[in-house]
């Protein structure tokens, strides 16, 4: 479903990464524009130093509309607003590249906070040349949950799957200790509130799994699973989340079991975003629980193959098409959910409160 009057929000990130190859892309193709309004945060120098990369046959050109704000772009045209310049250096990690993506961020954020763009999508950022003095972050995650209310939680979609994160960007050795009983149960209510207001499902089914091999094996192998997750699911089923488990994650996904689940919730980063990429190696980096829309493809900056034009735009792709449905499902979610009664009286031509109903007398 296309919606040109979409403004997509996407940033440049590392310009001497493989950020500028899968944009342009991505956009090249001029049916992309009949979808949505693209608004690029970034170099206009790194944007022409990487166009050469592009085949013109297949993937088509781009031709931006520069603009000083999103506020002037044009339907029908990919829009560029100039900031962040640097000199690409394909394959080199920078302070000068680093400083450019957060730039180019930080003017992106400001436009999202302000409604002058719908959802924002972000092209990778190598996360220890962009620290700085204004970016003291582990990651675009951290960095926009500082810039919108609510709690952020990391959310890994494709078609296939979903896998939540309960902890993100910490030391493996920091794991167990970050958990909780309380926290799962966060998370849980997190991801149950996420898929139905962001991915439209009706009441979600998650699997959780386990710290520890074998989920434990009765305490042989750890307790987290007796002491904290297990109460947590048992909880949380109490509070109304269909969440079961735990389940020891080399099974569930080996076997295929995560096909059962509307999405499967992993305690630490690797073990979730490991068989994620392995089955849906183009898929989609979300920031859920937030007020505002974020995506991002679900690769790094690819150093080592920058600026050799061989670079997939597939997962760029897949994380601009999310941002829009996403989007409208929480445009859908909004109206669902705003007094539905009170929209139903007005549909058949008045305006009611509770007070005005008279309900069947009781016979019994």
């Amino acid at each position: 479903m296309s919606d040109y009057r979409l403004k997509i929000g996407i940033t440049q990130g590392d310009t001497n990464g493989v950020g500028w190859e899968v944009i342009l892309r991505s956009l090249a193709d001029e049916r992309q524009t009949e979808m949505f309004t693209p608004i690029v945060y970034g170099s206009q120098q790194a944007a022409k130093a990487y166009m050469p990369l592009i085949n013109k046959e297949e993937d088509g050109v781009v031709n931006f509309n520069v603009v000083a704000s999103a506020e002037e772009a044009r339907r029908g045209k990919v829009n560029l607003v100039e900031c962040g310049e640097a000199k690409p250096q394909p394959g080199v990690a920078s302070k000068d590249a680093g400083k450019a993506a957060v730039e180019a961020l930080n003017r992106a954020v400001a436009d999202l906070k302000r409604g002058a763009i719908d959802a924002l999508v972000t092209a990778p950022i190598d996360k220890e040349t962009a620290q700085s003095e204004q970016f003291q972050h582990t990651g675009h995650t951290e960095f926009v949950a500082a810039n919108f209310e609510g709690e952020p939680m990391m959310i890994m979609c494709s078609d296939r799957l979903r896998v939540g994160l309960v902890t993100i960007h910490i030391p493996v050795a920091e794991v167990s200790r970050s958990i909780s009983k309380e926290k799962i149960i966060k998370s849980l209510t997190t991801l149950r509130h996420s898929l139905k207001q962001d991915f439209g499902i009706v009441e979600p089914r998650i699997a959780v799994l386990s710290l520890n091999p074998h989920a434990g094996e009765g305490g042989m192998l750890g307790t987290e699973e007796q002491e904290i997750i297990k109460p947590a699911i048992e909880e949380a089923f109490q509070e109304g989340i269909l969440a079961f488990g735990p389940f020891p994650a080399d099974g569930l996904f080996a076997t295929g079991g995560y096909a059962k689940y509307d999405a499967v919730l992993a305690m630490y980063h690797d073990q979730g975003l490991t068989p994620f990429k392995t089955i849906s190696p183009d898929g989609v980096n979300f920031t859920a629980g937030l007020s505002a829309v974020r995506t991002s493809p679900d690769h790094g900056t690819g150093y080592d193959i920058a600026g050799k034009g061989v670079a997939d735009a597939q997962s760029m792709r897949n994380a601009i098409y999310a941002a829009m449905d996403i989007v409208r499902h929480r445009r859908q979610w909004a109206q669902w959910n705003a007094r539905p009664l009170q929209h139903f009286e007005r549909e058949k031509g008045r305006d009611v409160s509770i007070k005005d109903l008279k309900l069947p007398e009781d016979n019994d």
